[in-house]
């Protein structure tokens, strides 16, 4: 048994992208800056929100939890990503390969309720309005948000547990730039049918069970702004929500392909090109989706950018101008 554990507890060796190693330094360049332009990105998201009133509502209360939750999410894998470019060490422990393996997945599930979360939000602001300040008030905001993050984190658990109980063998090379449930399952010296059946169970659910909320939500969304008779009323309604649905459309359709299609419908190499899109992509856009659809969150960056260049704002500054409707359903103080 004692020569079992020694075993299991063994290093991993990550393989990265070993079929373009003459591009290593250009693949370094590039993903260091999209790790810096996301972390910067998503950190203005979250300092625009704090330091203007008016964005101090239920969605950007959100939208600021999913931008510290996508700073996270990409800092898991990107340092060690980076590492193994710029040096070449391939190297990483048991402990810390599982510790990855249980982050990615818990803030990838999270990610996956905050989103059905935010349709929900969505949808208590455009088909009851009048209710909107009484139903999503502080207390549910921050409950909403806590339950988000309880249990993203609580089912990552199950994976981690079914392939921590795994026997393993081999050269313990990964296949991958990061440690993902896959590559380490192919790694087994016992029948793995189990605990694939328990993980992509566990992970299925999180994703198809959210992703159903989604839909009903924008249904109900589709059917009360169909009511809207002026056309410009109904544009309106629909720019609430397409930032939403951009960032919905790109997770779920890269995730699905990695983790729900059949692997022997594609090469492994390509589980690491779309693992790309939803770990390091996803996370880049989502701030720039956020910002550049969205005519409050521009208006409160010009504001930073003329203090910044030495311009002196109104000290009421933070005051809503009259154009945006991403906010017309109520302003709760005090949220942020």
């Amino acid at each position: 048994m004692e020569e079992v554990n020694k075993t299991q507890l063994r290093d991993f060796f990550l393989q990265g992208f070993a079929n373009v190693e003459n591009f290593h330094m250009w693949l370094f360049v590039l993903f260091l800056l999209i790790y810096l332009l996301t972390l910067s990105g998503n950190m203005l998201i979250v300092l625009v929100v704090r330091c203007h009133v008016h964005l101090c509502t239920p969605m950007y209360f959100f939208i600021v939890n999913l931008s510290l939750l996508e700073m996270w999410y990409i800092s898991t894998t990107a340092p060690k990503l980076l590492s193994l470019l710029l040096t070449g060490d391939k190297r990483v422990s048991f402990q810390w390969c599982f510790a990855q393996l249980y982050m990615f997945h818990g803030l990838g599930m999270t990610e996956c309720y905050m989103l059905a979360v935010m349709a929900f939000d969505r949808c208590i602001a455009i088909c009851n309005p009048l209710k909107y300040n009484t139903i999503m008030n502080d207390r549910m905001c921050k409950q909403l948000a806590l339950i988000c993050w309880a249990l993203g984190f609580m089912s990552a658990i199950i994976p981690l547990t079914m392939t921590l109980r795994v026997p393993l063998c081999g050269s313990r090379h990964l296949n991958h730039y990061f440690c993902d449930l896959a590559p380490i399952l192919s790694l087994a010296c016992a029948e793995t049918s189990l605990p694939h059946t328990i993980n992509g169970s566990v992970i299925g659910f999180t994703t198809m069970f959210n992703l159903l909320l989604i839909i009903v939500m924008y249904v109900n969304i589709a059917a009360s702004i169909m009511k809207i008779k002026p056309n410009i009323g109904r544009s309106k309604a629909f720019s609430t929500c397409s930032s939403h649905l951009t960032v919905v459309v790109l997770l779920y359709s890269t995730a699905f392909t990695v983790y729900v299609i059949p692997k022997g419908v594609h090469f492994v190499d390509y589980d690491k090109l779309f693992a790309l899109v939803y770990a390091m992509f996803t996370p880049l856009l989502n701030p720039v989706i956020y910002s550049l659809r969205n005519k409050e969150v521009k208006a409160a960056l010009k504001r930073v950018a003329d203090r910044m260049k030495g311009g002196r704002e109104d000290a009421a500054g933070a005051r809503p101008s009259s154009a945006p409707a991403e906010t017309s359903p109520g302003k709760i103080t005090g949220i942020c």
